[in-house]
């Protein structure tokens, strides 16, 4: 049976979680009457989350490091229709892909992304989570940690993911809005890990991710933040 979507995972040093995530991802693909592909990219030379797969009917490959580069690289080994690019460290809502499936029935759509959580009980992050999803929907250009849906012609039309070291999710989508596409949120939130908050502390993490961004919009060269983002 042919995919209807594709799901494209870069990973690079994911090999504790890499299983859990695919795991969570099929569970959601059991309840489609459709064929799901999953796509693994990993851009570390060894091959060390590839090598922790368990599961035989994922597709494995490997590209060199950069996540705009390994999304490519998955993007040209999907068959589907549709492509979704998915963190290790995230998790989908149920009924995620069936959702996704739905909204691009609208011929208008041409990508999306969900609202998002952070897997963490503080209420600190329930405020990073409100501010995330007023901005992402103000300005329609969701994050990669937001579970990013394009249809496949309009993904290639634009020539794919930049391979910059940097913001290549914030990227595509300004070029998705400046031609006017149809970006479609849903709701019902993907559950993002905390690890990068926690380890680096939350209101540090938060502000620097502000900061990029804003450095980014007016034109700082992504290989130059690279150096601030760890």
């Amino acid at each position: 049976m042919n995919p209807v979507i594709s799901v494209i995972i870069p990973v690079y040093g994911e090999s504790d979680r890499i299983n859990r995530t695919i795991d969570d991802l099929k569970s959601s693909a059991s309840q489609m009457l459709w064929a799901t592909q999953i796509i693994v990219v990993d851009g570390d030379p060894e091959k060390r989350t590839l090598q922790a797969i368990n599961d035989p009917d994922v597709i494995k490959t490997a590209s060199p490091a950069g996540r705009g580069v390994q999304m490519n690289h998955g993007a040209r080994t999907a068959t589907a229709d549709l492509l979704l690019f998915l963190h290790a460290d995230t998790v989908l809502p149920a009924n995620a892909l069936k959702t996704i499936l739905h909204a691009c029935r609208d011929k208008e759509v041409a990508a999306g992304a969900f609202d998002l959580a952070i897997g963490a009980k503080q209420l600190g992050f329930r405020i990073i989570e409100k501010v995330a999803t007023l901005r992402s929907r103000i300005t329609r250009i969701p994050f990669g940690d937001q579970a990013i849906f394009i249809k496949s012609k309009c993904f290639w039309d634009l020539g794919g993911y930049k391979p910059i070291a940097l913001m290549e999710d914030v990227e595509i989508m300004l070029r998705l809005r400046k031609k006017g596409y149809k970006i479609h949120f849903i709701s019902d939130p993907v559950v993002t890990s905390a690890r990068r908050w926690k380890k680096e502390g939350m209101i540090y993490t938060t502000l620097r991710n502000w900061m990029l961004q804003l450095l980014f919009y007016i034109g700082v060269r992504p290989e130059t933040l690279k150096t601030y983002y760890h």
